[in-house]
């Protein structure tokens, strides 16, 4: 039986921090709630380890994830970032999130806020947050999505319901948590949804 995330992410000098405070805890700014698609986006293929040692880069090569300011970005800025050594340099994935900005800026103009469209959706199952982010952005298959709902709290099974976090998440009213009569809400106590990459 494989181990969860829970049992392998504490004291570790990366993932234990990550677990411990931010992973399935949820997040109230546009600019937080697109760096998570953004590093997620960027992980497919690769271990979250990288993503996680690469995260000040990346925050610094997309201005804080600001998503007006990411969402002007021109060939300059795309060169640029493909020359940068801190981030992941693939084309695709540079596009895509420089491309996504631009739809959360129309989201923001259209609901107000990443946030609330994310919270005029829920609750829907994964398949159907998978369906609608294909729609909506790019480079968002199921495990990108599953993920990212996960890890901002619209999906349950971050954490166990024994890990010491998971307490901590439920008193932060994850989304995932206001609608556990709603159906494909109810916890996911799978280990194979959670984070397992640890080298």
């Amino acid at each position: 039986m494989s181990l969860t995330y829970c049992q392998i992410a504490p004291d570790h000098p990366w993932h234990g921090p990550y677990h411990e405070n931010q992973y399935g805890f949820p997040l109230k700014s546009d600019a937080d709630l697109f760096e998570r698609l953004a590093l997620e986006i960027n992980q497919a293929g690769l271990s979250w380890l990288t993503i996680l040692q690469k995260q000040d880069n990346f925050r610094r090569a997309f201005a804080g994830f600001d998503p007006a300011t990411v969402a002007a970005y021109g060939a300059d800025d795309e060169a640029r970032l493909l020359a940068d050594a801190g981030i992941i340099r693939n084309r695709l994935k540079v596009r895509a999130v420089i491309e996504n900005a631009r739809r959360i800026v129309e989201i923001e103009e259209s609901h107000g806020s990443f946030l609330a469209w994310l919270n005029a959706h829920h609750p829907l199952t994964k398949d159907e947050w998978t369906r609608q982010f294909k729609k909506t952005f790019l480079f968002t298959g199921g495990e990108i999505v599953g993920e990212f709902l996960m890890s901002t709290g619209y999906l349950p099974g971050a954490h166990t319901p024994d890990c010491p976090v998971y307490a901590r998440v439920l008193a932060a009213r994850p989304a995932w948590s206001l609608s556990l009569s709603s159906p494909g809400t109810e916890p996911q106590r799978s280990a194979t949804l959670a984070r397992t990459d640890l080298p």
